[in-house]
């Protein structure tokens, strides 16, 4: 392929990067410095550090760190199962598949799961225990978006996994290596690749939520995902809602960064 075939295939990749996010990513920069009568100000970022929004951000980076937590602890074991299961790609599949169920359907679905007289109290009830307020708690908030993210992790997991030598695992176990030592020492850092994408992918998302706040916490969770839909859509200041989204951009390109995989230079 020469260069000008190359530069050609380029173009419509350029324009749907400039379009779709270099121009979004300055709009949002320019709404963020306008205020709720729509002047120049810079009132808004003197407001996000204010203790109510520093608040909510330290919340919103606490859940996400738990959701991506939990779902590094679910996701890890049950990766390295699904490469020695015989019909490994069927099991990821299934695992998959919840991802193409539209976001609100599983949501409202836990809105029954976890209700008053849902199957989850009923079965409390079976065993002699009293029905309990599952929805709108940390915990319901907290398993529900675990269950909602946890493929994203599973995935690049697996894939790291299944990629991985297993003449490497053999070789440090005749070493005299016991199952801890080459998990710790073969497998993980070899597989590190694919935790840090399963980390992003959940950790990134998660720090933006609004709905599933909604819905399953009831708005006792607060995030900053939270409040900008409650800035652009009820109180219709898009100023302030523009700059939490500034703050946010940031935090993820930071993260992106952390997390990111960095090639090490020769001696």
């Amino acid at each position: 392929m020469n260069r000008q075939t190359r530069t050609l295939y380029f173009i419509p990749y350029m324009l749907w990067i400039v379009v779709f996010v270099i121009a979004p990513i300055i709009l949002i920069l320019y709404y963020s410095f306008l205020n709720i009568e729509g002047q120049f100000s810079l009132e808004n970022y003197q407001k996000f550090f204010s203790p109510v929004y520093l608040k909510m951000a330290i919340s919103s980076f606490w859940y996400a760190f738990l959701i991506t937590a939990f779902s590094l602890l679910i996701g890890y074991p049950t990766a390295l199962l699904l490469t020695r299961t015989k019909h490994k790609q069927l099991w990821l599949l299934l695992i998959i598949l919840p991802t193409w169920i539209n976001l609100l359907l599983k949501t409202y679905a836990f809105l029954g799961i976890f209700g008053t007289y849902g199957p989850v109290n009923d079965l409390f009830v079976f065993f002699g225990m009293s029905a309990q307020q599952l929805l709108f708690t940390d915990f319901s908030f907290v398993f529900v978006s675990v269950y909602i993210f946890i493929p994203f992790m599973i995935l690049p997991i697996f894939n790291a996994v299944d990629k991985l030598n297993p003449s490497l695992i053999a070789a440090a176990s005749d070493l005299g290596a016991t199952p801890l030592t080459v998990f710790r020492r073969v497998i993980f850092p070899l597989t590190l690749n694919g935790v840090k994408i399963g980390c992003q992918a959940v950790f990134i998302p998660a720090l933006s939520l609004f709905m599933i706040t909604r819905l399953i916490a009831g708005n006792r969770v607060i995030t900053l995902g939270t409040a900008i839909e409650q800035n652009f859509l009820v109180i219709q200041d898009w100023g302030m809602g523009a700059t939490i989204a500034v703050f946010l951009i940031i935090a993820m390109a930071i993260i992106m960064m952390l997390t990111g995989n960095r090639k090490r230079g020769m001696l």
